[in-house]
């Protein structure tokens, strides 16, 4: 690829501003000096610097968020704030996307990347990828509700019935704390649930997704890389069997 677009895939500036630094003389392609921002390189074998600084690329951005309330998982929006107002410029070159969405109101696990392929293998009904929420609720869960987590249960508006799920109750109290665990990410789908068995969500988090769990040491707004071991375990989605375990 050219050098110029390899150091603008590591954000260090503009078109025009890159160009600069080879007018300057400030780039170095294996050792010697280049001033030509066309010519072309090995991204994987070249070593590329600019002010001694070796550039590294990669072509995808894997970040993990813990979502606020108040923000909503999309791009762009002309009157709220969204995830992606939350990250600093130097990420805004990749472009990344939040995979599937949470709630205005909902906080949590959110993954945002640039690789469309993957967000969507892990987006697929097919892959049943799981997806872990805490909820606290107003009242009480019985084991009725229970068992009706774990057959499905139809919501009448939209005509259809969730695929089984497992709802248990973390900690019982006057609003109990709930764990669920789902395979599907149908439109308000957990409050939705809980509300067809005469139940209503109070507040929820996801926790985990797609195997990864949230990290304690994210504060609401934070977020950061995925590790190698990380991204390894998303990116082997694609192999998931079609079993819900």
């Amino acid at each position: 690829m050219r050098a110029d677009k390899l150091i603008a895939a590591s954000g260090m500036g503009s078109r025009k501003e890159i160009k600069e630094l080879f007018r300057k003389k400030r780039v170095m392609v294996d050792g010697k000096i280049m001033t030509d921002p066309s010519i072309h390189v090995d991204p994987e074998k070249s070593c590329v610097e600019v002010d001694g600084k070796k550039i590294g690329y990669k072509p995808y951005i894997y970040l993990m968020m813990n979502k606020p309330a108040g923000y909503i998982s999309a791009t762009e929006d002309d009157y709220t704030q969204t995830v992606i107002d939350l990250l600093p410029q130097e990420y805004m070159h990749y472009a990344p996307s939040p995979v599937g969405r949470l709630d205005k109101d909902t906080e949590g696990l959110l993954l945002l990347t640039n690789d469309g392929e993957l967000a969507h293998r892990l987006l697929s009904p097919k892959k049943l990828v799981p997806k872990v929420y805490q909820a606290v609720v107003a009242h009480g869960v019985s084991e009725n509700d229970i068992l009706a987590f774990r057959k499905g249960i139809y919501i009448k508006e939209d005509d259809f019935t969730t695929m089984p799920g497992d709802l248990k109750v973390v900690k019982d109290d006057t609003h109990p704390l709930c764990e669920v665990k789902i395979f599907e990410g149908k439109f308000h789908q957990v409050k939705r649930m809980f509300e067809k068995t005469g139940n209503k969500v109070l507040y929820l988090e996801r926790v985990c997704f797609a195997g990864l769990e949230l990290d304690k040491n994210l504060k609401r707004g934070e977020f950061r890389e995925l590790n190698l071991k990380e991204e390894q375990k998303i990116k082997s989605i694609g192999d998931m069997k079609n079993e819900k375990s």
